[in-house]
């Protein structure tokens, strides 16, 4: 069987593989390597610079050659390290004799290719590389797709803000709200989980087999080798890694800002898991209705439908994404003594959480932007459910010290079809003040809304 989209065994990379191709070179096995490439050129160009009298400083051309085997990495390149690991069966010495490779014909580099992978244990490159590769795909992917979340639904809290809607507590008719006030509390929610993984810091260390710096002391035992290590993965690119230095470790980095980051996720995805299924609930409704596609089927049978696929698409994928990072937050900070080899084929599925994640964001915006308010239906609702005015009315009795409040209004209320004249006979029979019998009569379902209009304006 040739290998296309339709042959592909994930649907990361088979149906949906159009909608991922922001992630695919960051998080691919050619984003694993062309991230190594950078680990092992930026430590090869430091050592140069660390004044070992073995190793010179290189000339600019030599550093500019060397990073543009970063700069201009490709397909081609990642083909080659693979027919090198065909040999070597070592995909991190694979990269080492790739990067010596690129050395033939060039004598300042060849008289240096020992210092390639100097000291280096393979999860010296592969620790980096995954911070890299974390630190590219949340960046340029994940946070912009949650950002346009997050802005289409203050859109929509702003736009709706004063557009009352009925509540409903347990599945019941309950105090109104508006549309927007609903959005609102969603963008708050997901502005602070945002942050969350926005703060979580990609930690990285270059400390050897066992995290000790035993080979680099072997070498040079007084050289200061931890701040070297902490200078080459703090410095900006494209010179150092740009990332932040963790001092302790066995020979893997302990993986603690993996798990915090993968739990941050899997919050904000449960965050939208519970927005989907309630717009679900308010297409079921009526509230809103769906705008038409051209030729698009809701149904092979029942041609009336219009799906709320969309919403259906994310909260599937939300629950796939979850699925994967709660188990790699849960796994990933779990080594037997100083390393196995457990957390490396996890590692390789990043990818896969954080594409399942990214395609629900995608449809969540597809559904998002197909909405439109029926503002017709939740009119109708809320004239049908008086019932919800019970609550004013018994808080103003409450307040004049009506005996009783709550339990008149359960005897008018509970159980019962409400009109709106069953409370106007009431209210024009208490003893309070004629003024408030006024205010009480004028108020409808709909425009006991308390605050929430301004709460939806100000998110």
């Amino acid at each position: 069987m040739t290998f296309s989209t339709l042959s592909a065994l994930s649907p990361l990379d088979g149906r949906y593989a159009a909608k991922l191709s922001a992630l695919r070179p960051l998080l691919s096995e050619q984003g694993f390597m062309h991230r190594r490439v950078q680990v092992e050129v930026a430590w090869f160009i430091a050592l140069s610079d660390a004044g070992f009298a073995e190793f010179k400083p290189l000339t600019p051309g030599a550093r500019t050659y060397l990073l543009g085997l970063v700069k201009n990495f490709c397909e081609a390149d990642a083909r080659a390290i693979k027919d090198f690991e065909k040999v070597t069966n070592h995909d991190v010495k694979a990269v080492e004799y790739w990067i010596k490779s690129k050395f033939e014909a060039r004598p300042e580099l060849e008289t240096s290719a020992e210092f390639v992978h100097f000291a280096c244990t393979s999860e010296d490159i592969n620790n980096t590389s995954h911070a890299l590769q974390l630190k590219a795909a949340v960046g340029q992917v994940v946070l912009p797709a949650l950002d346009g979340v997050v802005a289409k639904l203050r859109e929509m809290a702003h736009a709706y803000a004063e557009v009352p809607m009925l509540s409903r507590t347990h599945g019941q008719t309950a105090s109104p709200t508006t549309v927007g006030k609903e959005f609102a509390n969603v963008v708050v929610r997901l502005a602070t989980a945002r942050e969350r993984i926005a703060s979580v810091p990609m930690l990285a260390k270059m400390n050897g087999a066992v995290g000790n710096y035993n080979a680099h002391l072997s070498a040079w035992p007084d050289f200061d080798w931890e701040a070297f290590s902490k200078k080459v993965i703090e410095t900006p690119e494209p010179l150092g890694l740009g990332l932040t230095f963790q001092p302790y470790s066995i020979q893997i980095e302990p993986h603690d800002y993996m798990a915090e980051l993968f739990d941050a996720m899997a919050r904000t995805n449960t965050i939208l898991i519970d927005l989907a299924r309630d717009i679900w609930g308010y297409v079921s409704l009526g509230y809103f209705k769906q705008r038409l596609k051209a030729g698009e089927i809701g149904s092979s049978t029942m041609p009336h439908k219009v799906n709320p696929i969309d919403f259906e698409n994310a909260e599937g994928n939300l629950g796939l994404a979850n699925a994967l990072l709660r188990h790699l937050a849960e796994k990933l900070p779990i080594s037997r003594w100083q390393r196995d080899l457990t957390d490396s084929t996890v590692l390789r599925n990043m990818g896969v959480a954080m594409g399942y994640s990214t395609l629900a964001y995608s449809a969540l915006m597809t559904g998002l932007n197909k909405l439109e308010l029926n503002a017709e239906a939740l009119a109708d609702d809320l004239d049908a459910s008086w019932e919800v005015l019970a609550e004013p009315i018994q808080t103003v009795m409450r307040r004049y010290g009506v005996q009783g409040a709550y339990e008149k209004l359960k005897e008018v209320t509970r159980g019962k079809t409400v009109r709106a004249e069953d409370l106007h006979g009431l209210i024009r029979s208490l003893d309070i003040p004629e003024a408030e019998k006024t205010r009480l009569l004028a108020m409808t379902p709909s425009s006991y809304v308390g605050k929430a209009a301004e709460l939806a304006r100000r998110v």
